[in-house]
């Protein structure tokens, strides 16, 4: 594949306590004919991360419309597997005016750094605010996945959702820091609430230099085959790089990450990492929109493919 790199095309400028920095984890969904919606991740000064969004044009996505005014919805109160933060990552129309939002909840740990649980909230009003569903995660640990359950992606199709997440029961010292071990999982769901409490493995770990992977995007071709964008943990380099995926039933896949190609660049701010590659399709054309360094400090970026 090659791409058109655009840069940043949002760029966060603290304009309230909630949203200081970050724009973390861009997950697109089209409103209308003129509105794309791309909700985020903003953090306040203590990185506590709550869900906003940036609205771009659909004709030209380089165009900012509007950003939201207060977070979507805000952390779970002291206790809960949210109170330390939240993190976008899905948002399925699932018909009845309804929107379902899955996210993974931070809670610090003592004497492990942290868990990464999924939630999820509903929206009735087109997207310009949410509710939690429950206090408790709709992706629990269970005994198989003791840890993480989180980054979930999910589809809604012909009745049944369909939900990409990572998971994993382990921790491994890198460099004097103690890092996450997971891999990618695959689950259904007839009322996307109610879920499996373990996952078919979809892309697991292949090699000593990878620990994990970030939230999957899974995009649907015109054809009824699949194509997963996901992000890599490296050892070695103590940040991510982009992965890619292709599968025919999105069950099993096929790992193509070199033929994905949209890499670091020099001297900008994605020199050190690249992650949570989101695709959508726009005016006949696939985009991308993704983060680089420190997790999306300093805004998002958008690529546009123009040769597979």
């Amino acid at each position: 594949m090659e791409w058109k790199k655009h840069g940043l095309i949002y760029k966060p400028d603290g304009f309230s306590s909630w949203a200081k920095t970050h724009a973390m984890i861009p997950t697109p969904m089209k409103l209308n004919d003129e509105c794309i919606r791309v909700f985020v991740t903003f953090c306040d000064e203590d990185g506590i991360g709550r869900p906003g969004y940036v609205d771009i044009s659909s004709k030209n996505p380089k165009k900012i419309m509007n950003v939201s005014k207060t977070p979507l919805f805000d952390v779970g109160r002291p206790g809960t597997f949210d109170e330390n933060g939240i993190l976008t990552c899905s948002v399925v129309n699932v018909g009845g005016g309804k929107l379902y939002l899955y996210y993974a909840g931070f809670e610090l740990g003592t004497k492990i750094r942290y868990r990464l649980l999924s939630g999820i909230a509903v929206s009735t009003d087109g997207g310009n605010s949410f509710k939690r569903c429950y206090e408790v995660p709709v992706l629990e640990r269970s005994v198989a996945e003791l840890y993480f359950r989180g980054g979930p992606f999910c589809l809604y199709e012909n009745g049944l959702y369909k939900l990409w997440y990572v998971a994993g029961s382990e921790w491994l010292n890198i460099h004097d820091k103690e890092m996450p071990v997971y891999d990618i999982r695959y689950v259904e769901s007839l009322d996307g609430i109610n879920w499996p409490n373990r996952g078919e493995v979809q892309i697991p770990i292949k090699d000593k230099n990878e620990h994990g992977f970030g939230r999957p995007y899974v995009f649907r071709n015109k054809n009824g085959s699949y194509r997963m964008f996901y992000s890599i943990r490296k050892k070695a380099l103590g940040s991510y790089r982009l992965g890619y995926a292709e599968s025919d039933d999105g069950k099993n896949w096929l790992r193509l990450d070199e033929k994905l190609n949209l890499k670091v660049t020099a001297d900008s701010f994605d020199s050190e990492a690249i992650m949570y590659a989101a695709p959508i399709e726009l005016n006949g054309k696939l985009f991308v929109f993704y983060n680089g360094n420190n997790f999306g400090l300093d805004g998002f970026a958008l690529a546009e493919l123009k040769k597979e």
